[in-house]
């Protein structure tokens, strides 16, 4: 049995920008947790799923029906967080979140097009455009990192977007411990071969950060704003996620911009403003239709 669940436009947007504000910090505590923790990229993208299952466990105490789609979910966030934080291991931070985030929304917008038959919008197809130039002058492509890491981004933006287009089309609050799970369930066997699982003592605050608020919290949040939200729009808002990050760079880490890299800091904030407030309208709310 199914229903329809509606979430006021505003609401959705708020929702899915908090998320990507707080994905912005996770690479980076993941680099450091690689860095300092004892801990190899899949030892990292599997507490962060195992502690935001537990977590939202915790804060909802509700038990969701294990269906087709979370089990479709569950390696698809696998596949995402290893390998994201292996591009991060083979290109950096800066790198991997660039071509990770520059590739996502339009395998996003595409996937959406063909299984959701979504309806691609003028502001949503000059996003992608703004989106894609914004992500190469910040990605500083001409001082490009290792092929193996870029090609670790494109694997890992492929399963966000489909991990992305299975959720519109059906998500509750509940299952998402089910999902969390479900990949860190997948990363486990793996992790162990590969080694670097046991977190050092100093890791642990960064791991309970990374896996409550970038993940149990953001994931929950872009999850539900995805209810009221068009998936190319969600897509792209998600793209202040490397915007954040750069930014933590230069005033945390001492990291520089380029010019041409704040360049496509502009544009990238252009792309999401634009396909923003074009959703943005008084009466719009969009249904979606949930699983109980």
């Amino acid at each position: 049995m199914s229903h329809v669940s509606a979430l006021p436009v505003r609401r959705g947007l708020g929702f899915v920008l908090f998320a990507a504000v707080a994905w912005g910090t996770g690479g980076a505590m993941g680099a450091l947790l690689q860095r300092g923790g004892a801990l190899s990229p899949l030892g990292v993208a599997f507490w962060r799923l195992a502690i935001a299952a537990l977590i939202v466990v915790a804060a909802t105490r509700t038990a969701a029906r294990l269906d087709r789609r979370t089990l479709a979910i569950g390696p698809l966030m696998a596949v995402n967080q290893g390998a994201y934080f292996a591009a991060i291991a083979h290109s950096g931070v800066a790198f991997a979140t660039m071509v990770t985030m520059g590739v996502m929304p339009v395998l996003a917008v595409l996937a959406a097009r063909v299984f959701l038959k979504e309806r691609l919008t003028r502001p949503a197809m000059a996003g992608v455009a703004l989106a894609i130039v914004g992500v190469v002058l910040m990605a500083d492509l001409a001082d490009a990192a290792s092929l193996t890491g870029a090609g670790f981004s494109v694997l890992s933006a492929t399963a966000y977007a489909g991990m992305t287009v299975i959720t519109k089309a059906s998500f509750h609050k509940s299952a998402l411990a089910w999902r969390f799970a479900a990949g860190a369930l997948c990363l486990l066997p793996v992790a162990l071969l590969m080694g670097g699982l046991i977190p050092a003592a100093s890791a642990l605050p960064g791991l309970a950060y990374l896996g409550a608020v970038p993940t149990a919290l953001a994931y929950g949040l872009f999850f539900t704003g995805l209810g009221s939200v068009r998936v190319a729009t969600a897509a792209l808002i998600a793209l202040l996620e490397p915007l954040v990050g750069a930014i933590i760079g230069v005033t945390l880490l001492g990291e520089r911009l380029t010019t041409g890299q704040i360049a496509g800091g502009a544009l990238l904030l252009t792309a999401v403003v634009v396909t923003a407030l074009a959703d943005l309208t008084p009466s719009r709310v969009i249904a979606n239709t949930r699983e109980p």
